[in-house]
């Protein structure tokens, strides 16, 4: 192959995505980041391939807050050059625009106040974005037994009445099963949801009362 070719093969592919493309493991890992028509930072110029990887980087982290892992992920998809990526990532860790255990606190904060998440689940997407072990940990450690508790009866609580038309067993069951989809243990899920549908029956048979 010719230079000439070689220069023409490579402007054919520059930004494309390939067939083989990752697409990701779920709404939460949806990268929002990623611009259909983004550039492929890889060329012949070192200087350019270092800014448009510095423009990648800023760009994602504009968006959104992100994991190491998830931006070297960015960089190789674009074909940045190994040892600049690592450079370039190692530098940004250095001035605070990435830093994993801040993530990973917020994540677990955030994930336990919106969703109701255990901690097995937070400890899984915390694996699954790549934050370190003892990162993870740290952050984890915040979520003692009674916050879980706290959690899961107030999961349960804001879903207790959209069951109200059905059956005890079968409300029972859709409460402990949406419990255990979020990691609870079997224990602690059947636990809270019986504490709560007692305490429903009981503020059910008092409204009857009075009225």
């Amino acid at each position: 192959m010719s230079p000439g070719q070689a220069r023409a093969r490579r402007g054919k592919t520059f930004g494309a995505r390939g067939a083989d493309h990752p697409s990701g493991d779920g709404a939460d890992d949806a990268r929002p980041d990623e611009d259909p028509q983004a550039e492929n930072v890889l060329a012949e110029d070192p200087q350019l391939q270092e800014e448009r990887a510095r423009e990648y980087l800023l760009r994602s982290l504009g968006a959104a807050a992100r994991t190491r892992h998830q931006l070297s992920q960015g960089l190789a998809r674009r074909n940045v050059d190994p040892e600049l990526a690592e450079r370039l990532l190692d530098r940004f860790t250095e001035v605070g625009l990435i830093d994993d255990a801040e993530l990973a606190r917020t994540l677990v904060r955030t994930r336990v106040a919106e969703r109701h998440l255990s901690r097995r689940a937070l400890a899984v997407e915390l694996r699954r974005k790549g934050i370190a072990d003892d990162d993870a940990r740290a952050a984890l450690e915040r979520i003692d037994d009674d916050l879980q508790e706290e959690t899961a009866r107030a999961f349960v609580a804001s879903r207790i009445r959209r069951a109200s038309s059905l059956d005890p067993v079968t409300r029972s069951r859709r409460l402990v099963g949406a419990l255990a989809r979020k990691g609870y243990s079997a224990e602690v899920a059947t636990r809270v949801v019986r504490e709560a549908l007692a305490a429903d029956a009981a503020a059910r048979d008092e409204d009857d009362f009075r009225s």
